[in-house]
Formats: structure tokens, C-alpha cells, sequence
């Protein structure tokens, strides 16, 4: 499935059903994320039952400590 992420088409590999596979896939499964699905942010608890489809358009912002 070719998703478009931030801004750049991705392929992901067919596991990739939902949000929460996303962010396993890019290993954000544990981060503080925002996600927004074609337009939409979501709320954390619709990470799972949020499916993907072929070309969907995801934002994700995660934070980044540091100084």
C-alpha cells in the first residue's frame, strides 16, 4: 500500500492495516505522537480501528527532547 506521509508517498508493507500498525512500523508505538488521517487528527484511542487505505494522507508529529 503507498500511503503519502509528511508529505512524501511511502510504501508499506501489506501488515500495515491501521494507524496503530503504522506507528509500530516506524517504531512510534511508544512515543508521544499526533496523527492526523486524511485531515483528520485523531485521538489516540482510534489509533486501532482507524484502517489505512492505498494513497490515505498521514501526518505524524512527534516530539523530540533536548536542549
Amino acid at each position: 500500500m503507498e500511503l503519502m506521509i509528511n508529505g512524501d508517498y511511502v510504501e508499506v508493507p501489506s501488515h500495515v492495516k491501521t494507524i496503530a500498525d503504522l506507528l509500530t512500523h516506524f517504531s512510534l508505538d511508544q512515543k508521544v505522537v499526533i496523527v492526523e488521517h486524511n485531515r483528520d487528527i485523531l485521538e489516540k484511542g482510534n489509533h486501532q480501528e482507524t484502517v489505512l487505505s492505498d494513497r490515505d494522507k498521514i501526518e505524524i508529529v512527534h516530539f523530540v527532547g533536548g536542549g
